[in-house]
């Protein structure tokens, strides 16, 4: 059966930034840089942090030689940036086409200065639109929007559109208020409008201090996805626009069942006293037809298929990133899947993503 990745990611080259961004960032723009220590490293110009390369293209490696520092350029996977080894990628993991999010983009959701990400993320859409154009019946991209300003937004999801990517990855944070203010509704019926998706991906907000150990972390990562949803659903969004469409990406999915009931309890039991947006359905009904999740080898997901909507649960492989299905993924799906019946397995893996992005018929049949 055709199968399609709703999350896979690219490795920006050396030239994504430097040779796409507005001339006056030019001097400023993201650049990879080599380490003795740390190895080869995306330098990010107003960011404490660099980007390894260890961590975003470790797909297929043991969990022992997996590493966050001293990664070379010349080790990762060549598809991260090479349309043509992409379709190789895909055909030895069983995937027909892929959903395309960026990897340094993730970090650059969390720069401060709107401006210089804002140019950072036009440079970026160039590049993925010119990526994908290489086999657009396979690579989708997912465009960038520094959403620093609401009118700055419409633009950004016009452009984004024009250059024939599928979807819009959104900052964890806006740059004006936060997405619940009604101030976001025109960038909501513009998103309807051209039928563009907005993805809220794990990583592009600010990240809660772990307690414990570093690996504990780990674990965390998906509570900046579920506050997003939280907030979109209890704050009346959908309420407002119930044709828009938003994605929770890579925060797994095994946990909505128990969420949408805590969001019921919550609404039903202490709106009065804990004020939330008047609402004409329960939470768990919005959550249920305006939220898609994606997720990896995330088992649980399979199994609590008839307490969600099947059809806006998607599977993914995350390549070329460390925790990434690639290119095991056939044999981890067969053993996953083998309890759902075939129109579950075709909504999982290919429907459900197919008609959330208005795929080609390449990948739809």
């Amino acid at each position: 059966m055709t199968i399609i990745s709703a999350d896979s990611h690219i490795t920006e080259p050396a030239d994504t930034y430097i040779d796409r961004i507005d001339p006056k960032f030019r001097d400023r723009a993201p650049y990879l840089a080599h380490d003795d220590k740390a190895g080869d490293i995306f330098m990010i110009p107003g960011m404490k942090t660099p980007v390894p390369m260890g961590l975003v293209a470790a797909a297929g490696k043991p969990a022992e030689e997996i590493t966050l520092f001293g990664v070379k350029w010349e080790e990762l996977h060549r598809g991260g940036w090479d349309p043509e080894a992409r379709i190789g990628d895909q055909d030895r993991d069983g995937v027909d086409g892929e959903i395309i999010y960026p990897t340094v983009g993730m970090v650059l959701c969390n720069h401060q200065d709107l401006d210089y990400k804002h140019a950072c993320m036009d440079a970026y859409n160039l590049w993925i639109a010119e990526y994908c154009s290489a086999h657009p019946d396979r690579l989708f991209g997912i465009g960038q929007t520094a959403m620093a300003t609401p009118e700055d937004g419409v633009a950004d999801l016009q452009h984004i559109k024009e250059l024939g990517l599928k979807g819009v990855m959104m900052p964890g944070v806006p740059g004006t208020d936060d997405y619940d203010s009604e101030i976001y509704d025109p960038v909501y019926e513009v998103a309807i409008d051209l039928g563009l998706p907005l993805s809220f991906h794990i990583l592009t907000g600010p990240a809660d201090r772990p307690r414990g150990p570093k690996l504990n972390g780990f674990l965390t990562i998906v509570r900046q996805c579920q506050d997003v949803m939280g907030m979109f659903v209890l704050s009346g969004v959908f309420e407002r626009h119930p044709r828009l469409k938003v994605v929770c990406v890579e925060a797994d999915a095994g946990w909505v069942p128990h969420y949408m009931y805590r969001m019921d309890h919550a609404y039903k039991r202490h709106r009065n006293w804990l004020p939330a947006s008047a609402l004409s359905k329960l939470p768990s009904e919005y959550f249920r037809e305006n939220i898609y999740v994606t997720f990896q080898d995330d088992w649980v997901a399979f199994k609590m298929t008839d307490m969600v909507n099947v059809e806006r649960l998607m599977w993914a492989n995350d390549f070329p990133h460390s925790d990434a299905t690639w290119p095991w993924s056939q044999e981890m799906l067969a053993e996953h899947t083998a309890n759902l019946n075939q129109y579950e397995k075709d909504r999982i893996l290919h429907d459900n993503v197919a008609e959330l992005y208005d795929l080609p018929t390449r990948v739809t049949a």
